[in-house]
């Protein structure tokens, strides 16, 4: 599919969204066993997963009247085809995926709890290798695309080094689509990489929007975002918001919890926005559920909407999420959750 073709209802613009391509493995499971002990996986999903598929699934799932496209490596076999196959369903245009037949498809198995938290064993593959110069931002803003995702930074060993001057390959990626006439928008994945905070700040003088949960950006900052007996330290979160706009974020820091997100633009006053809390039971699987938010929110910066509606429509799009057992499962058209919101008020 040629960059320019365009994605449903195109109407102009679009978002590109690069980053890891993997095909997740979630297994729901009985309880979790000690080490040696057995636990019987009870139900099992194949799905696509990784930020840049999450989001671009989840943005042609919302409806972006405009044209969403994936970037990024796959291997040449079964998995890389059917990621492939499961993204271009939605609409995505994928003529930015390249395949390497001498890697495989990164993929993850998933193992989950029901209203619990879920734990990833990821191999790398194909991912592993993108580097600065796979990605051309340029192709993308000469067709009339006006953001740019990059996620997630921490799990992409070619763009997170850093070199002999200090630059990693996701911030010269980053400066090149900004360039390039792009808006550039990062999200990070929950490393325990010793240099998290300093491979991550080397991007943030060419990052637009840092759309992150509470767990990276205390990493980033060097700061424990909560308290010892477990509650959000709001004073904190404002601290690591600021530290991110004083290492050079340039518009907006979004910092996403379980209870809420605070959503820090230059110059302005912090938005905090509840979230919605749902029952265990409806809880099926907490997988996507950030990348939901991070998908949601790139759609009200596209279309210009305010913080307060976007953030709003944020957490909506992860509690939707959180019913399903993929990544990419319930999320909904944005006119429903645009009804919920008028319901509510």
């Amino acid at each position: 599919m040629p960059f320019g073709e365009g994605t449903k209802t195109a109407t102009g613009g679009g978002i590109v969204c690069a980053g890891n391509l993997i095909v997740d493995r979630v297994h729901t499971l009985s309880y979790w066993p000690e080490e040696g002990n057995l636990a019987e996986i009870t139900h099992q999903d194949v799905g696509v997963g990784g930020g840049a598929v999450n989001v671009a699934c989840d943005l042609a799932s919302l409806g972006l009247p405009a044209r969403v496209a994936l970037a990024g490596l796959t291997g040449d076999d079964a998995d890389g085809a059917f990621l492939i196959e499961r993204v271009a369903a939605f609409g995505v245009n994928i003529g930015a995926v390249q395949h390497l037949p001498q890697a495989a498809t990164s993929h993850t198995h998933v193992m989950s709890l029901p209203g619990r938290s879920r734990t990833f064993f990821y191999h790398g593959g194909a991912s592993a290798r993108l580097q600065a110069d796979t990605i051309d931002p340029g192709l993308f803003a000469a067709a009339g695309y006006k953001l740019f995702y990059l996620g997630y930074l921490m799990l992409l060993p070619g763009l997170d080094r850093l070199d002999a001057a200090g630059r990693t390959g996701a911030s010269r990626l980053l400066e090149r689509a900004r360039a390039a006439g792009l808006e550039t928008a990062v999200d990070f994945v929950s490393s325990e990489n010793p240099d998290f905070a300093s491979e991550v700040r080397a991007s943030l003088p060419w990052c637009d929007h840092a759309i992150i949960n509470e767990v990276e950006a205390g990493r980033v900052a060097e700061l424990t975002l909560r308290k010892r007996n477990g509650d959000l330290d709001l004073d904190l979160m404002l601290r690591a918001a600021e530290i991110l706009i004083e290492h050079g974020v340039l518009q907006n820091v979004v910092i996403h919890a379980p209870e809420l997100s605070l959503w820090q633009a230059v110059n302005e006053a912090p938005l905090v926005t509840r979230s919605l809390r749902l029952p265990p039971e409806k809880i099926v699987s907490p997988v996507g559920a950030g990348d939901a938010f991070c998908a949601a929110i790139l759609f009200g910066l596209h279309e210009g909407w305010s913080r307060e509606k976007t953030a709003a429509l944020a957490h909506r799009a992860a509690a939707h999420c959180l019913t399903g057992a993929t990544a990419t499962d319930g999320i909904p058209r944005m006119n429903v959750l645009l009804q919920e919101i008028e319901e509510t008020v």
